[in-house]
């Protein structure tokens, strides 16, 4: 997937506005628009909060830097933990590419053994986006992830929604998988389901408050992008900027959270005083 954002002019004082409207013209922003959001607006307040240009950020599983580059274009210090070295050179020379080397450290490691390589209490935000569907034990994955944020640092989970899965099933004919995937207890719709694991609205919320955080918001993610035949979106005069209008007007409504394709909760640590 190509970065979702340019670089801004300057990356101690990014443009945010126009970052936002530059990636509301790519076909990928469908995917990431929603997402890219609420961590920005996360992230803002974070800054303000601290009185630092920079924040440090965690981006567990963040693979060759679909998020990481371009939060280091926006000025952060930005922590890679994944598990292959494929990725991680990818990500090496991405980052070199965009210019921002000195911003961006890659480390191998996983979730679940994070803190072999990575810094406990450490870091401002922490993003784990594809993730939990792929660790043994999901609720430890949460907790170390929570466990290397500091005192009001905010944690980004973007996992696999089940309702979209079953009704991309649905749509596509297979019957039978969807009723498979309404009924598993892992969400898979069957033996050559790529995806070990899917989750509710309910569940992440769940993981999250287990964890010790408070939930800041939860968003569907893809709710229509996945369903919409992609030469409709290509061809049609204005129609990627009308969708990504209905993704952002629908992401927020619960009634909703049951049908995207991923689902994303924004976790908010106590602050000091407060842990």
């Amino acid at each position: 997937m190509s970065d979702p954002m340019r670089p801004p002019a300057s990356p101690q004082h990014p443009p945010t506005a126009s970052l936002r409207s530059d990636s509301s013209r790519s076909r990928a922003s469908l995917r990431t628009a929603v997402v890219w959001e609420v961590l920005q607006d996360a992230l803002d307040r974070r800054v303000k909060a601290t009185g630092r240009d920079a924040l440090d950020v965690l981006d567990t599983g963040g693979g060759s830097g679909n998020f990481a580059v371009p939060l280091a274009r926006l000025g952060h210090r930005v922590t890679v933990v994944d598990p292959s070295p494929n990725a991680l050179f990818a990500l090496e020379r991405r980052a070199a590419e965009a210019g921002v080397a000195d911003r961006v450290k890659g480390l191998q490691g996983d979730a679940l053994g994070l803190f072999d390589v990575a810094e406990r209490g450490g870091y401002d935000a922490v993003l784990c986006h594809g993730v939990l569907e792929y660790v043994d034990d999901p609720a430890e994955g949460i907790r170390n992830a929570v466990a290397a944020l500091r005192p009001e640092g905010v944690l980004s989970l973007l996992a696999a929604g089940l309702g979209g899965a079953v009704l991309a099933r649905a749509l596509a004919g297979h019957f039978t998988e969807a009723r498979q995937a309404l009924g598993d207890p892992d969400g898979r719709w069957g033996e050559g389901d790529p995806v070990p694991r899917r989750f509710t609205a309910e569940q992440l919320t769940a993981l999250v408050e287990g964890a010790g955080l408070r939930v800041g918001a939860v968003h569907g993610v893809r709710v229509f992008a996945d369903l919409v035949p992609g030469v409709l979106v290509d061809t049609e005069p204005g129609a990627l900027d009308a969708l990504l209008q209905l993704e952002a007007a629908t992401a927020e409504l619960p009634a909703f959270h049951s049908v995207a394709t991923q689902l994303h909760v924004l976790g908010e640590a106590p602050g000091a005083a407060e842990g």
